[in-house]
């Protein structure tokens, strides 16, 4: 047992080392190649990290398709009855709706209080200037065309989370009515998730590498200087999430007790690793056997996760209204009461439509400035330091999941 859950932690320290060595090394190469003779082999050395963090991703986005489908049929099917699936699914969702409401809730609040734009005096940009962004409208059509898949094996291709749950879902339930009969396929299927996360034990090892290399790359590129000149926005931003954070895990704790110590100590690598790589995605697999490890039952996990990815990234809830607001204020544009909550509502439902999109954020960020007339180009100002955000934001939305699928594990009195 000791050696068991010494592994972990020997793992998390492994990710710690490489991400504060990433920040070394960036750094250095900033300074020593980042002239401009030097440019073309400061960029080499990016394509390398860039790469090398590619490879990490991929791998992790390989696995990720097959272990929702397995673990969501069969937490689903072993559940027995659609009744438990319908009121465990719907315990989740109540529970997500809220968490993203006060997300964006907080959001507005501390960027109202701090105002970190307002210092900025931009001067409005000709209308038109690119973003360099893809065109995606969060529109009703696009929202169903990204909800409902026309293909299981084109959501699988494309890691259409939102749809391979859909697809799972009624597979899940057929197996749960067909009783016996399905038992094969159930079994299968099991094996499958055990498969899996095998392999993410293997894809695991190569985790502190990715790290290095994304936090290298960053810093490589723009250097801490950036940090220093946006210093006031991602420390108020970086405050908003561990306000966050500290909201949920006292929410957390007021049913969890004292357990809620073991969940943070069980999630810390899932994290950190979502952290270092400014990817939730690349988390999704270390967290579900963590959350496992921590007591959660499987077929809650299996069901609360993949809806989680899709319905519920608090952290950046958080930042989309930050966003906007920041931008906002950096034009002198004064964005009245009731625009704002009218902004947090149109933020609560067009985020979930382009979860599968890269860079999401900013393309829903991008569709709302031009919603409320707010110059599109302000995103420019966003684009430098995203990738720093984004560490925090993919890490708050890892937390959030976890707290998710250990309260309603506790709701279902199903928390070992």
């Amino acid at each position: 047992m000791t050696a068991h859950t010494s592994k972990p932690n020997r793992q998390t320290l492994y990710v710690a080392i490489a991400l504060v060595l990433g920040i070394i090394v960036g750094e250095l190469l900033n300074l020593t190649l980042g002239g401009a003779e030097a440019g073309p082999a400061l960029k080499q050395g990016i394509n390398i990290f860039s790469a090398l963090t590619d490879i990490f991703l991929r791998l992790v986005k390989m696995i990720i398709a097959p272990l929702v489908f397995s673990t969501l049929v069969v937490g689903m099917a072993k559940m027995g009855d659609i009744q438990t699936v319908g009121r465990v699914g719907i315990k989740a969702m109540l529970w997500f709706f809220s968490a993203s409401l006060f997300s964006l809730l907080l959001g507005m609040l501390l960027v109202n209080g701090f105002e970190p734009g307002s210092s900025l005096h931009m001067a409005l940009p000709e209308i038109g200037a690119k973003t360099g962004l893809p065109q995606a409208t969060p529109t009703l059509n696009n929202f169903i065309a990204h909800m409902f898949p026309k293909s299981i094996i084109e959501a699988m291709a494309a890691n259409e989370i939102l749809q391979i749950v859909i697809f799972s879902m009624f597979f899940g339930v057929a197996c749960a009515s067909l009783g016996e009969l399905a038992h094969p396929t159930v079994k299968l299927l099991d094996s499958l998730t055990h498969i899996m996360l095998k392999v993410t034990g293997y894809i695991m090892h190569t985790a502190p590498v990715a790290v290095f290399s994304a936090v290298a790359s960053v810093i490589a590129q723009n250097g801490l200087g950036v940090l220093l000149s946006y210093g006031r926005f991602i420390g108020e931003f970086y405050l908003g999430l561990v306000l966050l954070c500290c909201a949920l895990g006292c929410a957390g704790f007021l049913i969890l007790g004292r357990r809620i110590l073991s969940l943070f100590r069980h999630i810390r690598e899932p994290m950190l690793l979502a952290f270092g790589t400014a990817s939730s995605e690349s988390a999704y697999p270390k967290l579900l056997q963590q959350l496992e490890r921590f007591g959660c039952d499987e077929k809650i996990c299996g069901l609360v996760l993949p809806l989680g990815y899709s319905f519920n990234l608090d952290g950046s809830m958080m930042y989309m209204t930050f966003a906007v607001l920041f931008i906002a204020q950096a034009y002198g544009i004064d964005m009245a009461l009731g625009d704002q909550l009218i902004m947090l509502l149109v933020l609560l439902f067009t985020s979930k439509g382009v979860a599968g999109v890269p860079r999401a954020s900013l393309i829903v960020i991008s569709a709302t400035l031009s919603m409320f007339d707010i110059p599109e180009a302000g995103l420019l100002l966003l684009l430098a330091v995203d990738q720093v955000l984004d560490m925090g934001r993919s890490a708050t939305n890892v937390f959030g999941n976890s707290i998710a699928a250990a309260l309603v594990s506790r709701w279902e009195k199903a928390l070992r």
